[in-house]
Formats: structure tokens, sequence, C-alpha cells
């Protein structure tokens, strides 16, 4: 339940606008196409408009002198306007939702592109159900803005200029009758606008904090389940669901009560306007076909508001979640190489960290002038206890994260001055948690090297023992993996994993406890392929198991960041120091 306060939003309108100028950008890269929308919008406004003026010639000049030919004429003119709006209208909204959907795969592109971008400090800091909802639920109320609701806003707004026009030119005074509402019309909306944007964005917020909790209680169930935590995540969940619920009442509340007001200060302007048209037509000779008209003109008048007030709602969830999105966009991604970095050809492996300072913090550092030299083919062994730094010095190798202080060198050139795909092409590094993804078990191995033929696979999988597992499943290499895995043991997760090391064929190879999760069997299967896959290769091992690399041409004792021992296993068990203890204690 960390991160919730980081995702809050400016109310201020200023913040809004420009959420939906960058919004329209992305629509504007059809301007071809936005323009057929526009003539049609236009064409289908002019016949609902024209249509409903030809009320008043239908009733003065056919329908009072009884002219009954006449009338089936105009009456087949009508129906023809109306075809050509309904077409029109048609075709306008096949037109907007194509141009809506490419928006808003932009959109989606720019998100995922981004999030490809961001690094790793990114991912560890913010909840991963959270970004999920980001893809889903924000990108879904985007999308609905942009198929339909802006379409309508537009449509509403000229309508409403067209009917106002028409209004004025049949009677000024019946329009000057109409307006006296229209205030408090205005009034209504913005009052009810500005409370349900309030709580559309609160609502777009918690569901995203809501979305980040469920997932991390799926991924956690066996946790949660052995631990008896049950009672403990529905209480958490209720909570969070309960404030769900009460900001989307509280949107949806207001969001609701916009039509109803709408449509009843519009009923009371309908009765005004008759009751004046009434008396205008007894008293001032005023026509019943303009009469007529002007009552239609007058209830068509109240819905564009109603459906302005009521879609500006819709624009303003959408714009809740397009700020949401953007968030993530505008997050600054990895830095860009220099102009001066290369891209390292034939590489040999020679690893050095001369001084080196890092803290994920500012204020606490992890490493404290670690300084470590492997040269090509070396075995190097980083032990200690929970939080000494070695996991840490991996990262720094990739440039997972970059070093406050001092210098790492591959080759002897500085990993800064290394274009970051070409160093990381460089390396493989196997985690202790695995993670596989849907495939095949053979797309899972060659997921280390993209162009790996179906050999080089097998041949990894031999190295490093999977391939005796990996020919028992039902379909052997090509067997579908689902749900990280869940179909296979963990141990046998974490041999194609290693696996996927091995098909790589990297320089350097970075190992973080990639034999913690296998049973004693596979270990000792599983050490005899790394041994041979670090033939060669610069390694460094992470083990919380000392037995596991005793035969390490040199092991890096590690204690609160600083390296305060270092030899082989011989020399470090004959020094007495804390190897030495951390090795009694395993062997005891």
């Amino acid at each position: 339940m960390a991160h919730g306060d980081q995702y809050k939003h400016s109310e201020k309108p200023i913040e809004g606008k420009k959420t939906f100028l960058r919004l329209m950008s992305y629509l504007a890269k059809d301007k071809k196409l936005l323009f057929v929308i526009g003539v049609l919008i236009i064409i289908g406004i002019g016949s609902n408009l024209l249509g409903s003026y030809m009320i008043r010639p239908i009733i003065n000049d056919y329908i009072i002198p009884g002219d009954f030919k006449g009338l089936v004429n105009i009456l087949l003119v009508l129906a023809g306007i109306y075809l050509t709006g309904v077409v029109a209208v048609y075709i306008q909204y096949r037109s907007l939702n194509k141009i809506g959907q490419r928006a808003v795969t932009r959109m989606r592109t720019d998100l995922f592109r981004k999030m490809e971008r961001l690094p790793i400090k990114y991912f560890d800091t913010h909840q991963h159900g959270d970004l999920m909802s980001r893809y889903t639920n924000d990108i879904d109320q985007v999308s609905n803005a942009l198929t339909d609701s802006l379409a309508d806003i537009l449509s509403s707004g000229l309508m409403l200029i067209g009917i106002f026009g028409l209004m004025i030119y049949i009677s000024p005074i019946l329009t000057l009758v109409t307006l006296i509402t229209v205030p408090v019309m205005f009034l209504c909306a913005k009052s009810i606008v500005k409370q349900s944007r309030k709580y559309f964005k609160a609502q777009q917020d918690t569901l995203g904090e809501t979305n980040g909790y469920i997932e991390e209680m799926i991924s956690g169930q066996k946790v949660i389940k052995v631990f008896g935590h049950e009672k403990k995540v529905e209480a958490d969940f209720n909570a969070l669901n309960q404030s769900l619920k009460d900001k989307s009442e509280k949107a949806q509340f207001y969001s609701g009560m916009m039509m109803p007001v709408m449509q009843n200060l519009n009923t009371l302007n309908y009765v005004i306007i008759t009751i004046v048209g009434g008396l205008l037509a007894i008293f001032r000779g005023f026509d019943v076909g303009g009469l007529a008209a002007f009552l239609q003109y007058s209830r068509q008048f109240g819905r564009p508001i109603n459906e302005l007030a009521s879609l500006y709602n819709n624009i303003q969830a959408a714009i809740a979640g397009a700020e949401r999105i953007f968030q993530v966009i505008d997050e600054l991604p990895e830095p860009e190489d220099s102009p001066e970095a290369i891209a390292i050809k034939d590489v040999k492996g020679d690893l050095e960290m001369k001084d080196v300072y890092f803290g994920y913090k500012p204020e606490k550092l992890i490493l404290k002038g670690v300084s470590l030299h492997a040269t090509p083919g070396t075995k190097i062994a980083l032990v200690g206890e929970t939080g000494a730094g070695k996991t840490t010095i991996l990262n720094m190798l990739p440039r997972f994260f970059d070093i406050k202080s001092g210098e790492v060198t591959i080759d002897g050139i500085l990993i800064q001055n290394i274009k970051r795909d070409n160093l990381r092409q460089s390396m493989a590094i196997v985690l202790q948690d695995t993670h596989l993804f849907t495939g095949t078990v053979c797309e899972n191995i060659r997921f280390g090297r993209p162009d790996a033929t179906d050999e080089e696979v097998i041949q990894a999988a031999r190295l490093t023992a999977a391939h005796s597992f990996i020919k028992r499943l039902p379909k052997g290499y090509y067997t579908q993996l689902e749900n990280d895995g869940a179909n296979l043991s963990q141990g046998q997760r974490q041999l194609l994993n290693i696996a996927r090391a091995a098909v790589a064929d990297p320089a350097i190879l970075l190992l973080d406890e990639a034999t913690s999760n296998i049973d004693t069997r596979s270990e000792l299967l599983i050490q005899k392929g790394l041994d041979k896959l670090m033939e060669g290769r610069t390694s460094l091992i992470i083990a919380h198991r000392l037995s596991t690399v005793r035969n390490a041409d040199r092991i890096l004792v590690l204690d609160q960041g600083q390296i305060i021992e270092q030899g082989t296993h011989q020399e470090l068990l004959a020094f007495k120091g804390k190897y030495y203890s951390l090795y009694k204690e395993q062997n005891i």
C-alpha cells in the first residue's frame, strides 16, 4: 500500500486544458480524416436543422391551405433531407471510431515504448498493478472519449449555435424568453462539473491503487495462506474497495444528476415559450408554423446543453485517465548514451571496479569504496550476509543503476563509454527469482538469443542439465508454458533460466543465487553444467551456500558494502576471519 500518494494530480483547470490539448494531438495526426469528419458533422447538423425548419412552410403553405399534393411532395423532400443526415452521421461515426482507435493505439504504443525505456528503479518503486491499470482502465476512459464523446460535444456545440441562429431568425422575442433559463443551466452545469471532475480524478487514482493491491495479493497467495493473513488481507481490500465505492458513487452521482436537472429546466423553459408564443400568435399575428418550428427548436435547444454537460463529465474522466498515462510517458527514461559511446566487439571479459561508491538513496551508501578485478575467464564469488551489497555490485555492471563515484571498466573501457545495449549483450544474468514468458520451452530458452537455432537451444539445455526433464514434458521443447511456468517446479524453472543464459553465449556471466531454488540432486547436475558454462567466461557468482563456490578463483567477502577479505577457499579458511565463521556455521 505504498504508492498511492505518488499519483496525485493538480486540480488546476490549466492542467486539465494542457492534458486535453495533448490528447487532441494524438487525433491531429489524421488531419485529412478529421476534415472529412468535420464536413460530415456539418451535413448531419444541417439536415437536422433544416428538417426542423421545414415544419414552418409545411404548416403555413400546405396544411392550413389544404394542399395535399404539395404536402406529399414536400414530405418527400423532408424525407430526403433526413436520409442525407442519417447517412452522414453513420459515415461520421464509422470514421470517428477509426480515427479514435488509431489515436488510442498511438497512445498505448507510446506508453509501452516508454515503459521499455524506464530505468529498473522505476519498477522497483511503483506498484505493477497500478501500471497495469493505466494500460486498461485509463486507456479505456480515453478510448471512450475519443471515439464517442468528442464528436458528440462538437455536434452538440454546432447544433446549439445553429438552433440559436434559427430561433433568432424566427422570433427574436421568443429567443429572449428562451435565454432566461440559459444562465441558470450553465451555472448548474458548472457547479456539477466542478465536483464531478474532482471525484472522477480521485476515482481513477483509487482504482489504480486497488488494482495494484489485487495484483500483489494474487502474486502472494501462498504467503498469505501459509501465514493465515486472509482476514487481514480482506480487511485491507475492503477498506480500498469502500474508498473506491465512495469516490465512484460521488463521481456518478454528480454525473448522473446533470441530466435530470437540465431536463427539468428545459421543460420549464418549454412551458414558458409555449405560453408566450401562444400570446404572440393571438395578439401579434405570429404564424402558427413559425410557433411550431420555434417550439421544436426550443425543445432541441435544451438537448445540446444537456449533452454538453453530460459529455463534459466523460471528458473529465478521460482527462483524469490521460493525466495518469502522460505521467508515465513523461517519466525520465534511462539516460541516453553519450555521443562518444562505442559498441565493443569481441569482448574478452576483463572486468574491473575501482573505488566504487553507490547508494539507492543519496543519503544512504550501499557500496563504500569497492574495488575488484576479474581477468578474462576468472570465476569470482561474492559472499556475505544479506544486505552486504552483493546484488548491488551485479546491478552496477549492466548499468541498471549508475555508480555515484569510482570507475567500472570492461576490457579497459569505462562502461559509461559503452553503448548500453551493447554492454548488456556482452552479459547474461541469472537471478534468484525466475521469470518465464508465455510461450514454448524452446521460445523461452531462445529469449537469450533470438537467432539461436533449435540445435543451439538443445545444446544449451544439455549444458545446464535441463534437457533430461524437458524431454519428459508432454511436447518436449514445444510444451506451452503459461503463468510464469506454473506447470513446472521451481527448480525446473530455474534450469530454463540458466539455459537461457547459456544460449546467449556471453563473455561475462552474472549469477545471483542461481542454484538457491534447486534441490540437492539437481544442484550437483547444474553445478557441472555451470562449470562448463563458465569456462572461458568472466563469472561473478553470488552464493549463500558456500559449498557452491569452493572452486572459485577468488572469493570476495563483503560486509556493510566493503570487501573485508579476499582469496581462495583454502586461503580464507586458513585466515580464520569472516569467511571462516560463515563456512563453519553452514557446516556444523
